[in-house]
C-alpha cells in the first residue's frame, strides 16, 4: 500500500510541476513539434537527468538494481512513429494529456482515451510483436558506463554539465 500512496504523491508532483512548467499548454506543444519552443525538451532533459542521478545513487546505495533491456530498433521505430503521429494529432503527449484533463481542457480526454484502446491493442498484440517486430535490430544491453568502460560517476557529471549547458545555449537563443 505504502508503494501506491508513494506513487500516487510522486505523480501528484510531477503533475504539479508539468503544469507550474507550463509544458501542458497546447502553445508549448506546438512549438516544441516546430523545435521554436524548447520548454518540453528543457523539462524533461532535466527529469532524465535528475532520474539518471537518483537511480544510480540508489543502485550504488543498494536500494535498487539497475536491470537494462536490451533495445530492438524494430519496436524503437514503430513505436516512436506511434508516438509522433498521437502527440502530433492530439497536440499532448501522454503526461500532458493528463494535465490537460486536470485543467479541463476536455480535448485531452481523446487522447487519454486513445492511450488506453492502444495499450489493450498492444497487450493482445504482444506475443505477435515479441516473435516478430521486436526481434529486428536486437541490440546489446549496454549502458554508456559499460560501452565506454569509464565509470558512471564520472560520465554523469559530464552528462549534467552538458545539460546544463544546452539548457542554457536554448535559453540564449529565446527557446
Amino acid at each position: 500500500m505504502s508503494s501506491l500512496v508513494s506513487g500516487l504523491i510522486i505523480g501528484m508532483v510531477f503533475g504539479f510541476l508539468l503544469q507550474k512548467g507550463g509544458v501542458i499548454r497546447y502553445e508549448r506543444q506546438l512549438g516544441a513539434l516546430r523545435l521554436m519552443d524548447m520548454t518540453i525538451v528543457k523539462f524533461m532533459l532535466s527529469a532524465v537527468l535528475t532520474g539518471m542521478v537518483g537511480i544510480y545513487l540508489l543502485k550504488d546505495l543498494g536500494m535498487v538494481e539497475l536491470r537494462v533491456l536490451p533495445t530492438t530498433l524494430g519496436g524503437n521505430i514503430i513505436g516512436g512513429i506511434a508516438f509522433g503521429l498521437g502527440w502530433g494529432l492530439l497536440g499532448y503527449c501522454p503526461a500532458t494529456a493528463y494535465g490537460a484533463l486536470g485543467e479541463g481542457r476536455y480535448d485531452a480526454f481523446w487522447g487519454i482515451l486513445g492511450m488506453i484502446v492502444g495499450a489493450g491493442l498492444y497487450a493482445e498484440a504482444h506475443p505477435f510483436l515479441t516473435k516478430t517486430i521486436f526481434t529486428w535490430g536486437r541490440l546489446k544491453v549496454l549502458t554508456i558506463p559499460q560501452l565506454t568502460g569509464i565509470h558512471h560517476w564520472i560520465i554523469i557529471p559530464v552528462l549534467v554539465i552538458s545539460g546544463i549547458l544546452l539548457c542554457r545555449w536554448f535559453e540564449k537563443k529565446g527557446l
